[in-house]
């Protein structure tokens, strides 16, 4: 064999080797142009985002730096990045988890009613929407909510189609039966807005608060004015049936 031949076939020998080691190579995740073999840290993920939870609850998408949230997180400024993908997508994230809360609860609210009539069905999604909104551990939720709705982000279309759109619908539809009209009628909105902006009214503000409209969410407490919403709202659109609106 000429050395050129020899040449040529150290060559093809040399391009194998070089293949076989970038196969093996291949899945292990890149960040920022270097092969990691490691598992993704887990506990920095978790830590991130419930650093980001509070701090957009507080301050809203826009008012937020990456660098706050990794110095809360206890996080490289990388991690975010290696993580999410970047901020928005940690926004996301963070948000999903909001409206995965919203969604439980009108799960729950739906099975609760399940076979009963629908002013029934009405007073029980009360009884569990006010418990839910009010109760421990849930404030984080209702303010991220109130930021995203307040100062909306590309996040918008996810909260409305997964977790407020479902909730108006279950409503509309209870009401609907109730009054006996299709769910169409302007009536059914309106009354559905009425019930809402009735719950929402024993969120803790500055104003209720200086007009001495305090309210301690107790067990008690929250069934007796759950129950004072129901009885107040049936009422109301049963008026509305009756044609007196």
């Amino acid at each position: 064999m000429t050395s050129r031949a020899t040449a040529r076939t150290h060559a093809r020998a040399d391009r194998e080797a070089g293949k076989s080691r970038s196969a093996r190579s291949s899945n292990a995740p890149v960040v920022s142009g270097v092969r990691r073999t490691a598992a993704p840290d887990h506990e920095t993920r978790e830590r991130l985002l419930d650093a980001a939870a509070a701090l957009f609850a507080d301050r809203g998408f826009k008012n937020v730096t990456v660098r706050e949230i990794c110095l809360a997180a206890r996080a490289n400024v990388a991690a975010i990045n290696y993580h999410f993908g970047d901020k928005l997508g940690l926004y996301r994230e963070v948000l999903q988890s909001a409206i995965d809360a919203m969604r439980a609860t009108n799960d729950a609210a739906r099975q609760a009613g399940e076979g009963k009539v629908p002013a029934e069905q009405l007073r029980r999604y009360i009884f569990i929407f006010l418990h839910r909104l009010l109760g421990s551990g849930n404030d984080t939720v209702h303010r991220l909510i109130t930021r995203e709705v307040n100062d909306p982000t590309p996040a918008l279309d996810a909260l409305v189609e997964q977790g407020v759109r479902p909730r108006i619908e279950y409503l509309s539809g209870l009401v609907a039966r109730i009054i006996g009209c299709p769910v169409e009628d302007r009536r059914v909105l309106r009354a559905v807005v009425s019930i809402q902006a009735q719950t929402i009214a024993y969120l803790p503000n500055l104003i209720a608060a200086r007009l001495g409209f305090a309210f301690t969410p107790t067990t008690a407490n929250l069934d007796e004015v759950a129950g004072h919403i129901a009885t107040f709202s049936i009422a109301g659109v049963r008026a509305i049936a009756r044609g007196r609106h």
